[in-house]
């Protein structure tokens, strides 16, 4: 008996250790876990430059089409397509036979016409003396003199239709009336040209400035306004800074445009204004009718620089999360005025040294406390550089 008493109090000793050890187990169950360490980044304000891009089409200074003022058969062919050519050299020739013909005889006309003058001046000359002798009636020398009158006038016609063949003659020979680039020559020699043709002879363009031709919404309009000091709209384009090129293979062209017109009114369908820059290009690598992106720079000298992923968004608004004094963070909404590939500026909503949450923001909410691990903003900038 005494022996199962002591077993009874061995068994109770147990169960209370026991009973403790799970109040405890539970106890420890129902505490908060420890709040998450997560990297903290300080907001800093730096310069920075960000660029929008704008589609473009590329055309030459000057896109002549070459057409033919007088009909005729293509006798000859000076150039080849694609060829660099200066202004007034010859470009094509029309057989010229007929127009050297009828200059031939716009010259003998007047010649006939000239002598008729001679004849009639003579005339004038006779019968001045007889009418002051009272020798024949004065209405003969009038008549004498109206035949004069009418032989020099005559004359000046046959002396224009002299000039006029003389044009005829020049124009079949065809120069070049700008230094560029000869496109494609439908025609070949012989055929029968017309100056009602659909088709030019050639098209030549002069590529040594290249103007890049893109449009600017409403809205991008007032800001460029807004933007760039200057009274007027020219003073403003002065005031630009140059601009890139972005060609069709993705790299820069190595010239910088400057900006130049503005189309007088917005169209109407579209809600755009028409732009112009305008790039050198005296090596000739632009041609017209090629594509690209014109990019704009927009210069910050002091702008709040965040990471982008430390944002998120709710309901298309940007938001990043604040750390407070006492560690706990708070959603805040942001206003980004530009961008870059890894980095946000920000014009509304955080002022600097501000701290945010850097990473890790999929899990958080409002009041949630962090141990907050600083990361360095310089050390950022070095391995990502705006």
């Amino acid at each position: 008996m005494k022996i199962f008493g002591q077993t009874r109090i061995i068994v109770l000793i147990a169960s209370i250790i026991l009973l403790q050890n799970c109040t405890k187990a539970a106890e420890g169950s129902n505490a908060a876990p420890p709040a998450p360490e997560l990297p903290v980044y300080t907001v800093i304000t730096a310069p920075a430059t960000v660029y929008q891009e704008f589609p473009t089409a590329l055309e030459g200074k000057n896109n002549v089409e070459i057409r033919s003022q007088v009909d005729g058969y293509l006798d000859r062919i000076y150039v080849e397509e694609g060829a660099y050519v200066r202004a007034g050299q010859p470009l094509f020739k029309i057989d010229s036979r007929s127009y050297g013909e009828q200059m031939n005889m716009a010259t003998a006309n007047l010649q006939v016409a000239n002598a008729n003058i001679q004849k009639a001046k003579v005339e004038v000359d006779r019968l001045e003396p007889l009418v002051a002798a009272k020798v024949v009636s004065e209405v003969q020398l009038r008549t004498a003199k109206a035949n004069y009158a009418a032989a020099v006038a005559a004359a000046s016609q046959a002396r224009a239709t002299v000039g006029s063949a003389k044009i005829n003659v020049g124009f079949t020979t065809i120069t070049a009336p700008v230094s560029g680039y000869i496109g494609r020559i439908p025609y070949k020699k012989g055929s029968l040209i017309s100056r009602t043709d659909p088709s030019p002879l050639t098209l030549l363009s002069d590529i040594s400035e290249i103007y890049a031709y893109f449009s600017l919404s409403e809205l991008d309009f007032i800001a460029f306004q807004n933007k760039y000091p200057g009274a007027t709209l020219n003073e403003k384009l002065k005031n630009m800074p140059m601009v890139d090129l972005v060609i069709a293979d993705n790299s820069i062209y190595p010239e910088k445009g400057r900006m130049s017109i503005v189309d007088g009114q917005f169209d109407k369908t579209t809600g755009a204004i028409s732009v112009r820059a305008i790039f050198p290009n005296s090596n000739g690598v632009l041609r017209t009718g090629n594509t690209g992106r014109v990019r704009m720079p927009q210069l910050f000298d002091k702008t709040l620089v965040i990471p982008q992923e430390s944002t998120f968004e709710i309901q298309d608004k940007t938001y990043v999360y604040v750390v407070g004094k006492d560690k706990k963070v708070t959603g805040k909404p942001v206003t980004i005025s530009g961008k870059t590939d890894s980095y946000y500026f920000i014009s509304e909503g955080l002022s600097k040294g501000d701290k945010i949450v850097f990473t890790g923001i999929g899990a958080l909410k409002d009041g949630v406390a962090i141990q907050p691990k600083a990361i360095s903003s310089d050390s950022l900038l070095k391995a990502r550089p705006l």
